[in-house]
């Protein structure tokens, strides 16, 4: 069960639901000729529901807006990490909308994390344009492969040309542009003497003030990993480790110090302390983490892809 395979792991600093139910009409309508019957589809009130739990913005969206300059709409042209944490983040987001979860093979504990086999285990699609790309790939496949294999294969760090169609490209770009439509971002065009580039300055401050507040309110909270009370209340499934991943990201693409450039020095190297202890406890499975027992009980197999993520972030270069 070795991710090899061709694969060469980076060291830098679906369908839509098979099935179907007939549309119900309300039990109280009436079919006389002034009447209107109200139909609903089953399928539409199932994702009404599922997007009442899910965060406005994904992993993938608010690791890139930590790196963008809020002005000047770019990411830094010397950060060759984010491409590949993003990548990461695919697959513990479709983890975390329970759209891919480790195979149940009591076996696979042999084996490290990341060479782990993962599988599809809904295809329901998400709305998220990336996400379900990247859940109609893992679908296809006849063969299983890791969370090591994933994120090499849809990165393109791969040399097997037969496996070059599973990159996904153009991934921060989109991600921008989904931040656009969603209204965080707006697009220019900005000269760099030599070519004309797109860019994506921030539009709603206040959506990356949130995701700033939250992350450094993570890394310098002095009370251990417990959810705070804002996490506790939260309608968001797993927002306690949604923060979590979403902190362990930023660390691995370079970006978390942009959250914590307002932070005096001291308060700068109890975050990145706190961060290095968060990817010691949430890399292993189970959790080195009490306070994360209740958020982990009945999806122990989804939540294993997110240790697994975290295990290959701390084997990059830029956090070792």
């Amino acid at each position: 069960m070795s991710s090899t395979g061709g694969l060469s792991r980076r060291r830098a600093a679906g369908t839509a639901d098979s099935t179907y139910s007939s549309p119900t009409i309300s039990s109280g309508a009436s079919f006389g000729h002034d009447a209107k019957a109200i139909a609903s589809d089953p399928r539409d009130l199932q994702m009404e529901d599922e997007n009442k739990t899910q965060p406005r913005l994904t992993l993938m969206e608010e690791v890139l807006l930590l790196g963008l300059k809020d002005k000047q709409g770019y990411l830094s042209f010397w950060n060759d990490n984010i491409s590949y944490t993003l990548r990461g983040c695919i697959l513990m987001e479709l983890a975390f909308r329970n759209r891919i979860a480790m195979v149940k093979d009591p076996n696979r504990r042999k084996y490290p994390l990341a060479d782990r086999y993962i599988e599809v285990v809904s295809e329901k699609l998400t709305g998220e344009v990336l996400l379900d790309e990247a859940l109609k790939m893992i679908n296809s496949t006849e063969e299983r492969m890791s969370v090591g294999q994933w994120i090499d294969l849809m990165s393109g760090e791969t040399w097997n040309v037969m496996k070059i169609g599973f990159q996904l490209k153009q991934v921060r770009e989109r991600l921008a542009k989904g931040l656009v439509d969603k209204g965080v971002l707006r697009t220019e065009k900005r000269n760099f003497l030599i070519f004309d580039m797109a860019t994506h300055p921030v539009t709603d401050s206040a959506v990356k003030e949130e995701v700033v507040k939250r992350a450094c309110t993570t890394l310098i909270a002095r009370s251990g990993s417990s959810p705070s009370l804002a996490e506790r209340e939260s309608p968001i499934a797993f927002q306690q480790l949604r923060t979590v991943a979403m902190v362990c990201s930023a660390y691995a693409a370079n970006v978390l110090e942009n959250a914590l450039m307002y932070l005096n020095h001291e308060m700068r190297e109890r975050a990145y302390t706190k961060v290095d202890e968060l990817l010691s406890d949430y890399s292993t499975f189970p959790f080195n983490s009490p306070a994360s027992k209740s958020e982990v009980a009945g999806k122990e197999l989804q939540m294993e892809i997110i240790a697994a993520v975290l295990n290959v972030f701390t084997k990059m270069d830029s956090i070792l």
